[in-house]
């Protein structure tokens, strides 16, 4: 069977899931024309957008078959299937149950609190939804547990997951990335989890998500 293949990606560099899915096609070698949605102008909700895509989210993938894929990570096991190499996703199946455990752990732990936080204390995200304060701060308050769980996992290890990047390791440099943006403090100790951070910024694909 042939695949579609990708002929648009809606995106917003900025934000923190297109920042993930673009890391994600910087490593494996990908790129896909492009169309910026403005967030901010809530693009992602005009009609137009609406009935292209179905719902006000992005990034979303266009296919050349007219399907649109919506979600991170489903759009990066699509890419996946297209371009096997290099392999983020697993290569055997307790790689892919291992890469899976560690995606959703970081992605339900880390990531939802950084951005639960983020959306709902920055200020100028209030034109994008109805902002709760306290349950803001109330994730924030749940970062310090998940950062110090990655950094003892990592005693020893060069990723996440597997001998190699993984999706796994795209969520966790992102959402870690955007403790800065939250103004959130690291706390002193994360030795192992800094050193992960280090390998990944030194890779050329971290040049797609690097703030100008």
């Amino acid at each position: 069977m042939t695949l579609a293949t990708p002929v648009l990606l809606f995106d917003q560099p900025l934000a923190p899931n297109p920042m993930r899915l673009n890391l994600f096609l910087a490593e494996k070698g990908v790129d896909i024309p492009r169309r910026t949605i403005d967030l901010m102008a809530n693009e992602h909700k005009t009609p137009e957008y609406l009935e292209k895509v179905g719902q006000p989210i992005c990034p979303a993938l266009e296919l050349s078959d007219g399907t649109v894929l919506t979600e991170t990570v489903v759009i990066s096991r699509y890419i996946e299937a297209l371009q096997p190499e290099p392999n983020m996703f697993g290569t055997t199946p307790l790689e892919e149950a291992e890469i899976e455990m560690w995606q959703r752990r970081v992605e339900f732990g880390l990531w939802a609190a950084v951005g639960q936080c983020f959306r709902h204390t920055n200020p100028h995200l209030a034109v994008l939804e109805d902002q709760v304060a306290e349950w803001g701060e109330i994730n924030r308050g749940r970062i310090a547990g998940q950062l110090e769980m990655l950094n003892k996992h990592l005693d020893g290890r060069d990723w996440l997951a597997a001998d190699r990047m993984t999706i796994a390791d795209v969520t966790g440099y992102v959402a870690t990335g955007f403790t800065k943006i939250i103004k959130y403090e690291m706390p002193e100790g994360l030795d192992h989890l800094m050193a992960w951070r280090k390998r990944i910024t030194a890779r050329p694909s971290a040049d797609a998500i690097r703030r100008k």
